[in-house]
């Protein structure tokens, strides 16, 4: 079954969403059914709507991971804004997998693309050297009163007549910290908007929400583990959350909990952690990042990109954030691997479990996106698979930061101390005068090197007497 890949770029929901009504309504198939002693041309059951569609969503941009039951909830949203309607012209209603008669309506309006007050595209830029701090101009520099003598009424005359040059008044900045989280904010969304391939970040992220200070606590607060470590407790999950996650993650050594366990006693723990994470007030990847995980959704296809993207996007992330999901991505992939864990629930595999019950607590948006449920459960299988390396800080970029930071500092200790910094860093021109090179020893001649070596061997005759 043919589709269309949709890449990563703004209002990428909406696209899918599209681009899913389009092949719906243009492939699926219609045909003449009888309902009650009557004859409908070019319609279909729900049945058949939901098995058709379910194939379409598990090789398209959604996965296989796509479950019946969200197929049939799709449905429910198709049937609510008039992609279908049943054979009586009726919609809105309630959509149920079973024998009831649905058909397109004669035109199904696609959905806009929401417009967004503009933003800035130039990504942050580090001031220059040069430049004046703001608020301050070189006409208003407050000057002390100098008591003239001849010597300086001697220097300024010299100026003003041009036999000395006037020297122009630098402001030279100094390298705070408030600029190396500039630093940091920038280079960082700079990586992300290469790895997406975009022109700007202006549709998918609102770069003035991006906080400098959860980047640097991302990289550098984290245990051995390379799990964030919070410096507000209170914002750390209870305690009572983490030792069950950690029952399940370690089952059946469940060393937190003392209280004897009874039949059933995983399924009661599980939903403790589930109850949890469900009333969260906000999805752990954030409302604000919305756009920028879904747009990554569309580099699936080149895995390694679409891993670097992840890793810079949850670099952004506040730091309580990243460390309950990474806690919880841990626990997940370890009750999916232990083959000791009874089943969780009757009906639903272990994997297809994790998915359908923490997918709404890791992503979801604001406002309502009709297809978030499908998208949440595509970012949450992917997240599982490769959860180690997403949840890593990326090398090459950290690294890049930190060049930059220390030449810039360099800059700013030559600028300030030159004789200092020539002393600590010298030229190659310093170091020639400071270790001249020594000449170099002429090659020995071996001994039995001959006075003529290229002199052919002349063989000579003997006559014996």
């Amino acid at each position: 079954m043919e589709h269309r890949i949709v890449g990563p770029g703004p209002y990428r929901a909406t696209k899918l969403w599209n681009e899913t009504v389009e092949l719906f309504r243009a492939r699926m198939p219609l045909r003449k059914h009888r309902c009650r002693f009557k004859s409908y041309e070019r319609c279909f059951t729900a049945a058949e709507a939901v098995d058709w569609l379910h194939e379409l969503l598990r090789c398209s941009n959604f996965g296989p991971e796509v479950t019946r039951k969200q197929t049939v909830q799709l449905l429910k949203k198709f049937l609510k804004n008039h992609v279908i309607e049943d054979i009586k012209g009726k919609w809105g209603q309630e959509f149920e997998d079973n024998g009831h008669l649905y058909r397109f309506p004669p035109s199904s309006p696609l959905k806009p693309y929401p417009k967004r007050p503009p933003n800035p595209k130039d990504v942050i830029k580090f001031p220059e050297w040069n430049e004046p701090p703001p608020g301050t101009s070189q006409e208003n520099i407050p000057v002390r009163p100098v008591v003239m003598n001849s010597e300086m009424w001697f220097k300024r005359h010299s100026i003003a007549i041009g036999e000395v040059p006037a020297c122009r008044l630098v402001s030279r900045r100094q390298l705070t910290e408030a600029n190396v989280e500039e630093i940091w904010k920038s280079m960082t969304l700079s990586y992300l908007q290469k790895s997406l391939g975009l022109d700007s970040l202006e549709e998918v992220l609102d770069v003035k929400l991006v906080n400098s200070k959860f980047i640097i606590h991302n990289v550098y607060s984290v245990s051995k583990q390379g799990v964030v470590i919070l410096d507000d407790k209170s914002k750390e999950l209870p305690h009572w959350v983490l030792s069950a996650m950690k029952c399940l993650a370690n089952w059946p050594n469940c060393s937190d909990l003392k209280q004897p366990m009874y039949l059933g006693f995983e399924k009661d723990v599980f939903k403790t952690i589930a109850d949890y994470y469900g009333h969260l007030k906000e999805p752990l990847l954030t409302f604000h990042l919305f756009d920028a995980f879904v747009s990554v959704l569309g580099l699936l296809q080149k895995e390694e990109v679409a891993i670097e993207a992840f890793q810079i996007c949850c670099l952004l992330l506040p730091p309580e954030n990243r460390r309950k999901l990474q806690l919880l991505m841990r626990m997940m992939a370890r009750i999916c691997l232990n083959k000791e864990m009874p089943p969780l629930c009757d009906g639903f595999g272990t994997r297809t479990l994790m998915v359908q019950t923490f997918s709404h607590s890791i992503l979801c948006s604001k406002d309502e996106v009709d297809l978030d449920e499908l998208l949440a459960a595509r970012l949450v299988t992917f997240l599982m698979d490769n959860y180690q390396e997403i949840l890593k800080v990326p090398l090459a970029l950290q690294t890049s930061i930190e060049e930059r930071v220390a030449h810039l500092r360099r800059v700013q200790f030559q600028k300030s101390y030159p004789e200092v910094y020539q002393e600590r860093f010298p030229t190659p021109e310093s170091e020639a005068l400071l270790f001249p090179e020594k000449p170099k020893p002429k090659p020995q001649l071996l001994m039995w090197a001959l006075k003529n070596p290229f002199q052919p061997f002349q063989r000579t005759r003997s006559f014996r007497m």
